[in-house]
């Protein structure tokens, strides 16, 4: 069996040699195809990752908020279920805004296997300095703790998050916000709460957006200590949110609806909260795979066109092996030698190529707002592996058209024919 496969390989190899042009440009119109499938999936497969990447850390994998994840019924509507009767100019009930029992929830957090959780409590505020009003989200974080969950700490300028331990009274805002009421480190804002609660805060810190950072809450986002907040929104001991690092943040958006299932709030996950971001990247993964198969199924045109070429001038060839005892199976199997030879040369070198054009794309001087920033690409083996079986598949399917077509061949004719 070896020693047939063997005779078959030789027959195949020997072609490909006599005519050497035709098999170069085959080959490296399978290679440049492989080097662009390599080039193009690496860049776009990066850049995907590292938008996912950045939307994990950038943000806790799951937070839990004090509303339900479908409203309550009124009390007039609950009092008269399924009587024919019609409730007009109700004042609906008010909720208390809240966690209920967030201590325990907090716990519950924590005891999945290596998750870290923190209380919170956010509200909108209004920041004046100069004679200018921002109007702003203000997060009333544990800074020992939140530090952990996403990457804050990377983006500060000119303080640290322990700084707000030492300063109660200390803020936390972005450089744009500083920018446009014209605040600088050290200097005191004026901060009222829809409470009504006035308080005088000082910068301890500047958010910087930094790409290289992965993470930006946005410019109207501010942090203060959580105690701090709770006295100017009025609500000691209130928190309304809950925020939580899981070890595997896949399977946040589980963990997130056992836990929701348990206590009723809202648990919502990273997924769920990008959820039409991740469909609009799986569209984007469509279309660019079915652009980088296109350069592969044309760089397949140049193997079909090879093997056929060598099927009509070797047909004398082919009848000559057929008198000689070889079977059809046997002589289609020598051109799918034929063009699979070319694909494995073909995938080697788009290999090299592909490589050179990653390394070529890293080197391209990029920046964001002044800073450099290097293009994310993925280099990894999965991307070298779905390039080279997709040009071995595409140059199998190239050569068996043609290869079919030279099992069928008659020998008697064609001899006769010579003769």
């Amino acid at each position: 069996m070896i020693r047939a496969w063997l005779v078959l390989a030789g027959v195949a190899f020997a072609h490909l040699v006599v005519r050497t042009r035709q098999t170069l440009v085959a080959t490296m119109g399978v290679a440049v195809g492989v080097g662009f499938f390599l080039a193009v999936s690496g860049m776009m497969s990066g850049s995907q990752q590292d938008f996912i990447r950045t939307l994990v850390d950038s943000a806790p994998h799951i937070i839990v908020r004090d509303e339900q994840r479908s409203p309550g019924l009124q009390p007039a509507v609950t009092a008269f279920k399924g009587a024919a009767v019609q409730v007009r100019g109700v004042r609906p009930k008010d909720e208390v805004r809240g966690l209920k029992d967030w201590s325990a929830m907090l716990d519950d957090a924590r005891a999945l296997p290596g998750a870290i959780a923190a209380p919170s409590l956010t509200g909108g505020v209004a920041v004046r300095f100069a004679g200018r009003t921002e109007a702003i989200s203000l997060n009333g974080i544990d800074p020992r703790i939140e530090g952990k969950l996403i990457k804050l700490e990377e983006t500060l300028k000119g303080g640290t998050l322990a700084d707000l331990l030492v300063r109660p009274d200390g803020i936390i805002i972005t450089r744009p916000l500083a920018q446009r009421i014209g605040a600088n480190l050290g200097d005191t804002l004026v901060v009222t709460s829809a409470a009504g609660v006035l308080q005088r805060m000082r910068v301890v810190a500047l958010i910087e957006p930094d790409a290289r950072a992965g993470f930006y809450a946005g410019d109207n986002t501010a942090y203060g200590l959580l105690r701090t907040a709770q006295v100017l929104f009025a609500r000691p001991n209130i928190v309304n949110q809950l925020h939580i690092k899981v070890a595997d943040p896949e399977q946040a958006d589980v963990e997130a609806k056992v836990l929701e299932g348990r206590w009723g709030y809202k648990w919502e996950s990273w997924q769920e909260r990008s959820r039409d971001i991740l469909n609009l990247l799986v569209v984007r993964n469509v279309i660019m795979y079915a652009v980088i198969s296109a350069i592969l199924l044309v760089a397949s045109f140049g193997i079909y066109t090879a093997v056929s070429t060598s099927v009509a001038d070797k047909r004398r060839d082919i009848a000559i092996l057929r008198a000689m005892g070889f079977t059809g199976q046997d002589v289609q199997q020598i051109f799918l030698v034929e063009g699979l030879v070319v694909g494995v040369i073909g995938a080697l070198a788009g290999f090299a190529l592909g490589t050179l054009l990653l390394e070529a794309l890293s080197r391209v001087p990029l920046s964001i707002n002044g800073q450099p920033l290097e293009l994310p690409l993925d280099r990894g083996p999965l991307q070298y592996a779905i390039a080279g079986a997709a040009s071995l598949a595409s140059a199998l399917v190239a050569a068996w058209l043609p290869a079919r077509k030279a099992a069928s061949v008659d020998p008697v004719d064609i001899l006769r024919g010579a003769a």
